[in-house]
């Protein structure tokens, strides 16, 4: 399996219903990781756009989009834009 850098962008006036939703997001995230899929996963710390940086194993762009269909941010439109790109650490190691 390939290593996919995945970008959330999440709308900015849904900030209420992004709350709401964390703790099922999150334990979708939570399985994924447990499944092998997710490697890490995490919000910008910054406030230039708020989102998330997801580390994900799949076959291809399609089938990471694909997987991550199933989360609830996603399903309830609170992700205004996805990305997945292949990704390859040049130092270092994820294990």
């Amino acid at each position: 399996m390939n290593l996919f850098a995945v970008e959330y962008v999440y709308d900015q006036a849904r900030t209420a219903d992004i709350d709401a939703l964390r703790p099922q997001h999150l334990e979708f995230l939570r399985q994924l990781h447990e499944d092998g899929r997710v490697v890490a996963a995490g919000r910008w710390q910054d406030a230039a756009t708020p989102g998330a940086l997801l580390l994900v194993h799949g076959q291809d762009h399609d089938d990471v989009l694909h997987l991550l269909d199933g989360d609830p941010f996603h399903r309830a439109h609170l992700v205004v834009r996805r990305t997945a790109r292949p990704w390859q650490p040049a130092v270092g190691s994820l294990g």
